[in-house]
């Protein structure tokens, strides 16, 4: 059995007043997240929003000061697990700097870089990715989740969603409301046009759609959508009967599951689909119940389909 240490290290990347320190901030203090570990948090650059560093040390939270990108070294990063030992590490980044003084190989051997977090302001979004945008793309593609913050009504969230994933198609996408605007939220914006005569499903939307019509099945009552999707036959299923879907990883490599949604062959139009051969799929949602689902849920009544190349990427991320 191994007794490896390993300290999670998160990094934190946004141009200044993008929201870093109010989000780590926010983390720090939630329960669920932070129990009494000893962290140690590096800060390299000073914005509006500050720490209490004193109350913070009450919770067994340290800081470290850094000025110069160049004192990033693996001779500072030894020093600061020498010195606090920490269990956990998070580090707010200059958003001006590049990120290569934090790549892994310049930490310790027991620090593990565990998740890249990006924060973006959405009211100059727009400013950046016209002035600053290699630097914003290099934050962008390296992360794992990017906050889109101080969002109103009038946001732009699918555009940005798109812009993101054009680059980086298994980041997480959040959105936090301005003050004011806590209504903004509510309804999550979906990348396709859901009153369309066809719901036209992109390959990197299959699973937006997915979640949302399990969640929310009589919203698609009646609807036609168009999706690619593997072919998936459970034994001992009826001949008319199959499950198109994806496979999606939810949070990493280890946790790969397939998504798909019961798909019935009526009035004499027929799939006969091997497991995992690719197709395009027209077909009517209606909602009945299924032994699956343990209630009612959505289910597929083909229209049309027909063999097609499967995508660049085979996976789907939110």
């Amino acid at each position: 059995m191994s007794n490896k240490r390993e300290v999670p290290v998160y990094l934190f990347t946004g141009i200044l007043e993008s929201g870093k320190t109010s989000f780590i901030r926010d983390t720090l203090c939630d329960k669920g997240f932070h129990r009494g570990e000893k962290t140690l948090v590096i800060l390299c650059e000073e914005g509006i929003e500050e720490y209490d560093e004193v109350e913070m040390v009450k919770k067994n939270i340290y800081f470290e000061h850094i000025e110069e990108k160049e004192s990033l070294t693996k001779e500072f990063f030894q020093k600061c697990e020498d010195f606090h030992k920490p269990e956990r590490v998070m580090i707010e980044y200059n958003g001006m700097w590049d990120l290569e003084p934090v790549d892994e190989d310049n930490m310790p051997e027991d620090w593990i870089l565990a998740q890249v977090i990006s924060t973006v302001d959405a009211t100059t979004i727009d400013s950046y990715w016209t002035n600053m945008r290699s630097l914003l793309m290099q934050q962008l593609s390296l992360s794992d989740m990017v906050i889109l913050n101080r969002c109103t009504d009038k946001t732009k969230r699918n555009e940005f969603r798109r812009n993101v994933k054009l680059f980086n198609k298994k980041a997480q996408i959040g959105y936090e409301a301005a003050e004011g605007f806590e209504d903004a939220l509510k309804e999550e914006e979906l990348p396709f046009d859901i009153d369309a005569d066809i719901i036209e499903i992109d390959n990197d939307d299959f699973g937006i759609w997915y979640m949302d019509a399990m969640d929310n099945p009589k919203k698609y009552e009646g609807k036609v959508v168009r999706f690619n999707a593997q072919v998936y036959n459970p034994p001992k299923f009826p001949s008319n009967c199959f499950v198109p879907g994806r496979f999606a990883m939810t949070c990493c490599a280890d946790d790969i599951q397939f998504m798909g949604i019961l798909c019935k062959c009526t009035n004499g139009i027929s799939a006969d689909y091997q497991d995992k051969e690719w197709v395009n799929v027209l077909a009517k949602v209606k909602r009945e119940f299924v032994k699956e689902y343990r209630g009612k849920g959505p289910v597929l009544y083909l229209l049309e389909s027909s063999k097609t190349e499967k995508p660049e990427d085979e996976l789907v991320y939110f």
